[in-house]
């Protein structure tokens, strides 16, 4: 995510970081380098523009405190730049003060509307919230289909109707949700491929029918600055409240994430990051800030994890960690949770310095296939105690799992190094050298 932008703001670091000083000559060049940096990202040119003088002045006006270096408070007023651009603070969800509240999904066809109003009833359900999903994109062919079978895999509630009527279909949601007891109405409003005045004009008289709590639009982050031309019409037409940035796993370079906000004066509520159900995260503008300046965002790892593991299991785990009894089985179950909590790439760009790290290394959602065939291929006595596994045990895995013993051997020994690391590490912050371990390791690809 964003890694292209990530990249080239760290190299225009390079000609603060080391100084003993902050002069106008390094500025100026810092300056140029971010600016032509935003550019490449295809960021807003006003955005762009105001972003780099804000922090050269900034920057020619600071005074650089003892106890930091110049290329750090240069980072630090680069970062409070960012979080600005990027909304400031964080906006969630307003809920109506007698249920049901209603949302209603706006955008484009093609920059996945329906599926994300199946992710936002998924998150929603997660906060204890009843939601009901109305089908009122009645033109698409097999729109409402889709939608009902995304809602089948949550277990959430469909209102839909046979006629091509969205606006029967947005009103009669919220009567039906009464009846359900649902408590959130999120209405799935037709898209077309481009701007048009039905889809605008559809979209406004379903709002001033329905009065909805929230209008958000949903919008393709790899788009860059279509998107937030397309997010500049639809505001001055329908007036959202806020946007949803789809297919933020494909954007490297984060012009739509950087300039939406501040050409529409909205804010970013949701991000998507794959197309999993659960794949949709709550948008924070200082967390975003910390990922695009390569610091990661261990706040979302750690929330993200919180989901996975109780205590109960948390201190199993660390039981057994400490007894050194922490075997290839209980590994296996590890994976297992750690896919549950997202994608892996996603995963490896909230752990500060892991993107730089792992530059060169595709880490994709198919990262533990190999190593999940390896273990799959033992015994139980082998998962348990992998000393068993001599040479021709090794050949036998291998041959069942379609890899090579040299696969297997890479995956046993950096096991071994793992639980020698995990027995020494009691604190969060020790999580990126115990991720680092991975680089090597055959998901990876590395020989």
């Amino acid at each position: 995510m964003l890694e292209d932008l990530s990249d080239k703001l760290g190299s225009a670091f390079q000609s603060i970081t080391g100084r003993s000083k902050i002069s106008d000559v390094n500025i100026a060049e810092a300056v140029r380098q971010i600016r032509r940096a935003l550019l490449d990202a295809d960021v807003n040119y006003e955005v762009a523009r105001e972003f780099t003088k804000s922090v050269k002045e900034q920057a020619e006006g600071s005074n650089v405190l003892q106890s930091v270096s110049p290329g750090q408070q240069f980072t630090k007023i680069v970062y409070d730049e960012l979080v600005t651009i990027l909304g400031k603070e964080h906006e969630g969800i307003r809920y109506a003060a007698t249920p049901p509240t209603v949302i209603l999904i706006a955008g484009l066809q093609g920059s996945g509307k329906t599926t994300l109003t199946a992710k936002l009833a998924r998150y929603l359900k997660e906060q204890n919230h009843s939601p009901l999903l109305a089908a009122a994109d009645v033109y698409r062919p097999a729109a409402i289909d889709q939608l009902k079978t995304l809602a089948s895999q949550i277990d959430v509630p469909v209102h839909s109707i046979e006629e091509k009527d969205a606006i029967r279909v947005a009103k009669e949601s919220i009567s039906e949700a009464k009846k359900l007891a649902c408590d959130v109405v999120i209405i799935d409003t037709a898209g077309r491929l481009h701007v048009d005045e039905a889809m605008m004009n559809e979209v406004a008289d379903i709002k001033k029918k329905v009065n909805p709590n929230e209008t958000l639009f949903v919008v393709d982050a790899m788009t860059g600055q279509d998107a937030v031309n397309t997010a500049k019409e639809f505001n001055e037409r329908i007036e959202f409240d806020g946007v949803v940035l789809t297919k933020m796993d494909g954007d490297t370079r984060g012009g739509a994430a950087l300039s939406i906000t501040s050409v529409v004066e909205k804010p970013i509520k949701f991000m998507s990051t794959g197309e999993k159900l659960d794949a949709i995260s709550e948008f924070y503008p200082d967390r975003m800030a910390q990922r695009i300046l390569g610091m990661g965002d261990v706040v979302s790892l750690v929330e993200k994890a919180q989901k996975q593991y109780d205590e109960k299991e948390a201190q199993k785990l660390q039981s057994k960690i400490k007894s050194d009894t922490f075997n290839l089985d209980d590994f296996y179950q590890q994976l297992q949770q750690i896919k549950k909590m997202g994608s892996i790439s996603d995963l490896v760009g909230m752990i500060p310095g892991m993107n730089k790290a792992l530059k060169d290394v595709e880490v994709g959602d198919d990262a533990f296939k190999p190593i999940e065939a390896i273990i799959n291929s033992m015994t139980i006595e082998e998962r348990m105690e992998p000393k068993v596994i001599n040479g021709s045990r090794r050949r036998r895995i291998a041959n069942g799992s379609g890899t090579t013993i040299r696969d297997v051997n890479d995956l046993l020994k950096q096991f071994e190094q793992m639980k020698k690391m995990m027995k020494t590490m009691s604190k969060m912050n020790k999580m990126g050298r115990a991720m680092q371990s991975l680089k090597d390791m055959p998901m990876f690809g590395n020989r």
